[in-house]
């Protein structure tokens, strides 16, 4: 399945490109179908049929996109989906197309996770911290676990940075252990 994700996402990563279209319109508009399918099962379960005919589900989707307001290129780019009958990949490529855009935009993807709700400030000097690393631009994504017992959790990519109470507990821990 990813590699196959992988495959659309990265074309469809080539036209937003080369033809100069907002990558965070077109991706406005994917997570939203997205949202639409995950409300709408029933939606999802006629796109995904190989009962129903291309045409049928092409129908469908441009009174989606004439109901949402979507651009044509998120509707091509759905129709090839329809077509090439990977509808059911649909999620994972917009997953995938996220990451892939970011990259190519210099974005770092953050996963940071911290024991209570930041503040705005906060949230900017720790994308800051988080910047000066990676030497990108950040999209960060935040999360709250009380587990952590205090400081963050960052993830970039593969990469994880842990500044939590526990994770230093958990170190001092390691050294007493270590040195008995």
């Amino acid at each position: 399945m990813a590699s196959v994700a992988s495959v659309y996402a990265r074309a469809f990563a080539d036209v937003v490109s080369e033809t100069g279209l907002d990558a965070g319109k077109i991706m406005g508009e994917l997570r939203q179908l997205s949202a639409l399918l995950r409300a709408n099962p029933d939606l999802r379960r006629v796109w995904e049929s190989p009962a129903i005919p291309a045409e049928g589900k092409r129908g469908v989707l441009d009174r989606v996109v004439a109901r949402e307001r979507f651009s044509k290129s998120v509707r091509n780019f759905v129709a090839v989906l329809i077509d090439h009958r990977r509808t059911h990949f649909f999620d994972a490529i917009v997953t995938r197309l996220g990451h892939e855009l970011n990259a190519r935009m210099g974005f770092a993807e953050a996963q940071i996770t911290t024991f209570r709700d930041l503040s705005d400030s906060e949230r900017r000097v720790l994308e800051g911290q988080v910047a000066k690393v990676t030497g990108k631009k950040v999209r960060a994504e935040y999360l709250r676990d009380p587990a952590i017992l205090g400081g963050a959790v960052v993830r970039v990519g593969s990469t994880i940075y842990d500044g939590s109470v526990l994770g230093q507990l958990e170190r001092i821990r390691e050294q007493i252990a270590g040195n008995s």
